[in-house]
C-alpha cells in the first residue's frame, strides 16, 4: 500500500479539521500570488512607479510577519483558533472585493497590509494545529497543506490573466495603425469585452490609456474564496462552538475521545503530556519569555536560528520570483509580450503545486533532510542556468518550472526536520513561520529596489546569491545537528547531564 494504514486512520479521525485547514491554505495561496501578474495594472490604477508599488509587497509581507508572530495567541483554545481563522478568511474575500476601489498606492498598501495580517494568522494557526494533531506523522500532512498554497497561487494568476492590460500605462499615438488588445478569444464576444472596447475609443488618440478591466478578476477571486470562511464556520458548528446554533451532530472531538477510550488506560498521561508540549507552539512572543529561555543550552537556540535563516532565504526567493518574474520578462533583454509573460507566474505556481503534490508520497518514503538537500541544490543550479541563458525565453519558462519544483517543499520539509530534532517541543513552528514571512518581506523590497536601480538582469543575480547563502546556512544546520548527536551519545554513555533546566523544552534527552 502506498500509505501506511495507520496514517489513513489518523487522517480519517481528523479529516474535517484537516480538510478545513487545507482549504484555508488555498485561500492563503489565492491571496499571495495575484500581486505579481497584476502589478502593472495596479501601478496604472494607483498612478505609481514600480518603486512605489513595491512597497505594497512590503506592506503585505510585513503584516503577514506580524500576523504570523501573534497568530499563536489564538491557539489557546479551539474556539479562539477557529474564530480567528474564520475572520481572517472572510477578510481576504473582502479585500479582494475592494481592491478595484483603491485609486491611491497608500490605500492599496493599507488594504494589502490587512490581508497580510489575516494571511499570517492563517499560516501560523494551520501549521500549529496540524503539527499538534499529527506530531511525528505531520510531515506528509504538512506537504499536503502547502500543496494547497500552490494550488491557490496557481488559480490566482489564471483568473487574472484574461483581464490584464496588454499595454499597461504606455501612451498610444495617433500614428499607430494597429492596437493589440488583451482580450482572450473566449472574451471577445462577451458583454464585458464589448463594453470595454466601446469605452476605449479605438484607436487611442491624444495619449489615452488602455482601459483596464482587471477589477473583474478581483471580484471573481473574492467569490471563489467565499466558501472558505463558510467551511470554517461549519466546522465551528460541528464542534458546537457557536452558542446560538447548537449542533445535533456529535462533536468531532468526542469521536476522538471515544476512539482513545479503546486504547490502554496507561496512555492517558501521554495525552496530557502532548497537550503540554503542543502548548509550547504559541506565539513568537510567548516563546521569547525569559522564564522559558533561562538555562537553555546554545544548541536549542542555534537550531531555531539556522532553520529560520534557511527559510528566510528560500521563501525570500519564492516571494521575489513570484513578484518580479513578470516585470523581468517584459523588460529588456527578454522583452516578452505582456500576454506571454503573464503565463510565467502561472507556470511558477503550477510547478510549486505539482512539486508539493509529488512531495506527499516522497515525504513518506524519504527523510526530510534528504529532500532538503536535493531541493536546495536544485534551486541553485536552476537559477544559475537562468542567469547564464538570460536571453532565452524558452529556458525562462523551463527554468521557472524547475525553480518552482525545487522550492516547492522546502518549507514543509524544514518544518518537519526541525521539529523532529526538537522532539516536537519548543517553538520551532512559530519561529520558522515568522522567519519565512520576514524573508519574503525583506527580499521582495530588496530585489524590487535593485531592479529599479540596476536593471532587470540583477533579478537573477540576486536569486543566485540568495540561494547560495541559503544552502550554506543549511549545511551549517546539518553540521550542527551532527554535533548535537555526538553530544547526546556522550551524555547517554556517561549517564549524567550537568544542566537539566526546563526539561520540556530541551532539544535532547536530559537526565537528572
Amino acid at each position: 500500500m502506498l500509505v501506511d494504514e495507520r496514517i489513513v486512520t489518523l487522517f480519517k479521525r481528523n479529516a474535517h479539521h484537516t480538510l478545513t485547514y487545507w482549504s484555508l491554505f488555498f485561500s492563503f495561496g489565492l491571496c499571495i500570488a495575484f500581486l505579481g501578474p497584476t502589478i502593472l495594472d495596479l501601478q496604472c490604477q494607483t498612478n505609481s512607479t514600480l518603486n512605489q508599488i513595491t512597497w505594497v509587497f512590503f506592506a503585505q509581507q510585513f503584516c503577514l510577519l506580524v500576523g504570523s508572530s501573534v497568530g499563536g495567541v489564538f491557539r489557546r483554545s479551539l474556539f479562539s483558533a477557529l474564530a480567528a481563522l474564520f475572520v481572517s478568511a472572510l477578510v481576504i474575500s473582502v479585500i479582494f472585493a475592494i481592491i478595484p476601489a483603491c485609486s491611491n498606492v497608500l490605500v492599496l498598501a493599507i488594504a494589502m497590509a490587512v490581508s497580510g495580517f489575516a494571511m499570517g494568522i492563517i499560516d501560523t494557526i494551520a501549521n500549529i494545529q496540524l503539527v499538534a494533531i499529527y506530531q511525528k506523522d505531520s510531515a506528509i500532512f504538512l506537504q499536503a497543506l502547502h500543496f494547497f498554497i500552490g494550488f491557490g497561487a496557481l488559480v490566482s494568476p489564471l483568473i487574472a490573466d484574461p483581464f490584464l492590460s496588454e499595454t499597461g500605462c504606455g501612451n498610444h499615438t495617433g500614428n499607430q495603425t494597429e492596437i493589440v488588445h488583451h482580450f482572450r478569444n473566449m472574451l471577445r464576444n462577451s458583454p464585458i469585452a464589448e463594453h470595454n472596447i466601446t469605452q476605449s475609443h479605438l484607436p487611442h488618440e491624444g495619449g489615452e490609456k488602455e482601459e483596464s478591466i482587471v477589477q473583474y478578476a478581483f471580484w471573481i477571486m473574492a467569490l471563489i474564496n467565499l466558501p472558505v470562511p463558510l467551511a470554517v464556520l461549519f466546522l465551528m458548528y460541528r464542534e458546537q462552538l457557536i452558542p446560538c446554533c447548537p449542533s445535533s451532530m456529535p462533536r468531532l472531538l468526542d469521536k476522538d475521545e471515544l476512539a482513545m477510550e479503546s486504547q490502554q488506560g496507561n496512555e492517558a498521561p501521554d495525552v496530557e503530556q502532548k497537550e503540554h508540549e503542543a502548548a509550547g507552539h504559541g506565539s513568537i512572543f510567548s516563546c521569547c519569555q525569559n522564564d522559558n529561555l533561562r538555562g537553555l543550552p546554545a544548541s536549542f537556540f542555534m537550531i531555531h536560528v539556522l532553520g529560520g535563516m534557511v527559510l528566510f532565504m528560500t521563501d525570500g526567493i519564492v516571494g521575489a520570483y513570484a513578484g518580479f518574474v513578470y516585470t523581468y520578462a517584459v523588460a529588456p533583454p527578454m522583452s516578452l509580450p505582456n500576454k506571454t509573460a503573464g503565463y510565467l507566474a502561472s507556470v511558477f505556481w503550477a510547478a510549486i503545486t505539482a512539486g508539493r503534490l509529488l512531495s506527499i508520497p516522497l515525504s513518506y518514503r524519504f527523510q526530510p533532510v534528504r529532500l532538503l538537500v536535493v531541493n536546495l541544490a536544485g534551486a541553485i543550479v536552476t537559477v544559475l542556468m537562468l542567469l547564464i541563458f538570460y536571453t532565452s525565453s524558452v529556458f525562462l519558462f523551463v527554468g521557472t518550472c524547475l525553480c518552482g519544483l525545487f522550492l516547492s517543499s522546502v518549507f514543509p520539509c524544514m518544518l518537519a526536520y526541525t521539529e523532529d530534532i526538537l522532539e516536537y517541543q519548543g517553538c520551532a513552528t512559530s519561529v520558522l513561520v515568522t522567519s519565512a514571512g520576514m524573508g519574503e518581506m525583506v527580499m521582495q523590497v530588496l530585489v524590487g529596489s535593485i531592479i529599479q536601480t540596476e536593471g532587470s538582469y540583477s533579478f537573477l543575480l540576486c536569486g543566485v546569491i540568495i540561494a547560495c547563502i541559503g544552502f550554506i546556512l543549511f549545511v551549517g544546520l546539518l553540521l550542527f545537528h551532527r554535533t548535537i548527536k555526538a553530544e547526546i551519545t556522550s551524555t547517554l554513555e556517561n549517564g549524567t547531564n550537568v544542566n537539566c533546566p526546563n526539561v520540556s523544552l530541551l532539544p535532547f534527552p536530559c537526565k537528572a
